[in-house]
């Protein structure tokens, strides 16, 4: 069971759904969890949470870029904070297009918001800021993709099934059981953490033991302390929920066709598109393929060695870039 005492709820709101119909067609009750930044402004950005983000460690840019902006920070659904297997009996397995509806269902209906000026995300919060603008033309009027792709690659599906096994295969998961046995799945969440964290980092980021200039002595210390803990107070399901999503990730799967490209040229806003350039997940030369797509796109490349967490605000020189590059976009539409 996710623990309460490993999230931050500062400041962070619930909006319910009483009948909420999932893509595999499942009806349930659902909540939402959001955190609202600025409210009283009159433009306003979405921002949903990325694979292993809560809420208050998501970057939301309310000190640089988005100070003028009202900010909903939306925890997408699976993440342990809004509706999740954790906390909801029957939870389905889930597909982006259930995250997009239900944060729109929160901007619509709960906060009465008729339109936002962007909606951008991290990772698999970039994933869902692509499904966003093909779902919601006349509602979202830019989008701002980080470190993220309009669809999984093959590669980056091949990396997410490691980590999963690692998890599924642990004793104290018991197949799926460890709930009903009064377990928690610890050392199948460290397994999965161990076996997640080259991926994060680039191979230069590595090679400049940039872990020992962030105080740990040596390689086995820096995964120890940052990555076999990296999902302690998560529940098991909740993390394997996400990830299935991830790998199921593709805006093709909008159209009856499933055809991804004419899923990005069909998307109206403007987009801009910001890879890292070590990034392992979700390379560049993926996001320069899509430029040729979409009609309204603009590549801009981090510079970094930290891989795809330089997107996630791990680097503070990155995330000045970041937010100023963010900042000029918004300021042109």
């Amino acid at each position: 069971m996710t623990s309460s005492e490993s999230i931050d709820s500062t400041g962070v709101q619930h909006f319910t759904i009483p009948k909420f119909k999932f893509h595999t067609g499942v009806t349930l009750p659902i909540t939402v969890a959001y955190r609202s930044f600025n409210h009283s402004a009159s433009k306003t950005v979405c921002i949903p949470t990325c694979y292993g983000g809560r809420i208050n460690s998501t970057l939301n840019f309310t000190d640089g870029a988005l100070r003028d902006y009202h900010v909903v920070v939306v925890a997408m659904l699976g993440n342990g904070e809004s509706s999740s297997p954790s906390n909801t009996p029957g939870f389905p397995q889930i597909h982006y297009q259930d995250c997009i509806r239900s944060q729109y269902e929160l901007l619509t209906t709960h906060l009465k918001i008729h339109d936002i000026n962007a909606v951008i995300g991290f990772s698999m919060g970039g994933q869902q800021a692509y499904y966003w603008a093909y779902m919601y033309p006349t509602f979202i009027k830019s989008a701002v993709v980080i470190c993220g792709s309009a669809r999984t690659s093959p590669h980056n599906y091949a990396f997410l099934e490691g980590p999963k096994a690692a998890l599924m295969n642990s004793v104290d998961y018991a197949d799926g059981d460890y709930r009903a046995r009064g377990m928690t799945a610890e050392r199948g969440l460290r397994a999965f953490g161990r076996a997640y964290c080259a991926w994060a980092m680039s191979a230069a980021w590595f090679r400049e033991r940039l872990y020992e200039k962030s105080g740990h002595a040596d390689l086995e210390g820096f995964i120890k302390a940052e990555w076999e803990s990296a999902f302690d107070g998560w529940d098991a399901e909740d993390v394997l929920v996400l990830a299935r999503m991830w790998q199921l990730g593709d805006v093709g799967s909008l159209r009856e066709d499933g055809d991804y490209t004419k899923a990005l040229k069909g998307i109206e806003a403007r987009v801009l598109v910001m890879p890292a350039r070590t990034d392992q997940y979700f390379p560049p030369e993926d996001s320069e393929i899509e430029m040729k797509y979409l009609r309204h796109g603009e590549l801009a490349v981090i510079e970094t060695i930290w891989g795809h967490i330089g997107g996630g605000g791990a680097n503070d020189a990155d995330t000045a870039w970041m937010d100023e590059r963010i900042a000029r976009f918004l300021g042109e539409s």
